[in-house]
């Protein structure tokens, strides 16, 4: 059978371009070799975010007296948080298995392998089968990276070392436990097993935490979890993995750390092994694939989106370059923009971005000013969070008066985050902003009362 479209990945950018795709009327088959909704679904986004509301709730409740609620031998059961992660998986990923199956799509389980390809289609096998369709997009995702540290191998294939799939489906809670990778992944978990009782101990080889964040938000959120009982090695190279210990380097001086469980979190790479992409001629780059702005690759009528092309290693970052994808099959003008991306480490407190920090100003050598409010200006913050110690950062072209970046360390940062990359997207200036009604109260404030303190 011809298809419309052939989808390799039903991942957030795979399910959501088949959806897409069926939806417009063209006759789709996605093949997944596991599970629908992918990673993001599965193993990432959602389950870590369902365990990191159950220690959120808890440690609000740890502290609540100084909010007037008390409370006695407070505990929390692991098992029913994974239990109930189990349960909001499954409800999700039956959605939308529903969805495509009511779109008409066809879903296959399988490896995937493209075989050749001509002017009128591309040709892909999932085991002895073989499928045919005008357009072929590929959307397999990514993987943990796996360095070459000594003991490494060992140690995954023991369950002492886990990625986060494994630490995912943990059923006890380790009594101590190191993270290497201070990343969003190894923050997360991080945070989680601090609040169910873990000796936590994070191992980074940079000289902070949260990547590419703004310095200064970061260095607060890592003082925060010092305060909760975390432990940060920065600066570090881990050296070997031994059969209850994690060896690190630092400043030329070795050191070992006892532990009951690691997690891996250094970060992911694309999903393109044994595709056949060498078949057809794909360029890659460091094994990411090659995209344009409108998600082409370098052949005709194949497309990629998602963590494959390596761009943006995010669910939402792939849901919309999987419309764009489709959208350019069906002879929709569309292209992607990268500039307003926003990223979240649903740490408690949360950390998000958008745009660029004040580093990547001053880096580009652009005419800009800075905003830096606490979160105390916010009323709404200021009853929720008693000495609470969150900021917000703008930052402003100072040339035509239009937000280019901001960074906000406060739960529900999440939630609003996205009002501020709108503005960015749509070049709003500031007089534009001001005009906008902001509800009160709501922590989201913050950012009204930033913009009115710009000049």
């Amino acid at each position: 059978m011809m298809y419309d479209l052939i989808v390799i990945g039903a991942g957030p950018a795979g399910y959501l371009a088949s959806e897409r795709a069926a939806h417009a009327g063209l006759n789709v088959l996605c093949i997944e070799k596991a599970n629908v909704g992918g990673v993001c679904l599965n193993e990432g986004c959602i389950p870590t975010k369902t365990l990191l509301y159950s220690a959120k709730l808890h440690d609000g409740v740890a502290h609540g007296e100084k909010y007037g609620v008390k409370t006695e031998n407070l505990t929390i059961d692991h098992n029913v948080v994974l239990a109930r992660k189990n349960k909001v998986v499954k409800l999700l990923t039956c959605g939308i298995k529903s969805s495509l199956k009511t779109l008409g799509v066809t879903v296959v389980t399988g490896d995937a392998r493209i075989i050749d390809k001509t002017d009128e289609e591309v040709r892909v096998s999932v085991g002895e089968d073989t499928f045919a369709a005008k357009n072929l997009l590929i959307a397999t995702g990514s993987s943990p990276a796996i360095p070459p540290i000594p003991g490494l191998s060992d140690g995954l294939n023991a369950g002492f070392v886990l990625t986060n799939k494994e630490i995912l489906a943990l059923s006890e809670v380790p009594e101590s436990l190191v993270v290497i990778g201070g990343g969003v992944i190894g923050l997360e978990m991080a945070s989680y097993f601090n609040s169910v009782g873990s000796k936590v101990t994070i191992i980074e080889m940079l000289d902070h935490i949260a990547g590419e964040n703004d310095k200064e938000l970061t260095t607060i959120l890592q003082k925060n979890y010092e305060k909760k009982g975390i432990k940060f090695i920065l600066g570090a190279r881990v050296s070997d993995i031994g059969a209850s210990s994690v060896s690190y380097i630092v400043n030329d001086e070795s050191h070992t750390v006892d532990c009951d469980k690691v997690l891996l979190s250094i970060g992911r790479r694309a999903n393109t092994a044994n595709l056949g992409l060498e078949d057809i001629g794909i360029e890659t780059n460091r094994g990411a694939i090659i995209t344009d702005e409108h998600m082409r690759t370098n052949v005709v009528n194949v497309y990629a989106a998602g963590d494959v092309n390596g761009k943006s290693m995010l669910a939402h970052t792939a849901y919309r370059e999987a419309e764009v994808a489709v959208n350019t099959m069906l002879g929709i003008s569309d292209e992607m923009s990268y500039v307003a991306v926003p990223g979240v480490i649903y740490t408690n407190p949360e950390l998000a971005s958008v745009g660029i920090t004040e580093a990547n100003a001053e880096a580009q050598k652009l005419n800009y000013k800075v905003v830096k409010l606490p979160m105390r200006f916010s009323g709404r913050y200021l009853a929720e969070n008693e000495g609470g110690d969150g900021i917000f950062k703008l930052i402003v072209d100072a040339e035509n008066n239009r937000v280019i970046g901001a960074h906000a360390l406060c739960n529900y940062s999440s939630e609003f985050i996205v009002a501020i990359g709108t503005a960015i997207e749509a070049k709003l200036t500031l007089e534009q902003i001001k005009k906008i009604i902001f509800p009160h109260p709501t922590v989201c404030e913050i950012f009204r009362e930033a913009i009115f303190q710009c000049e």
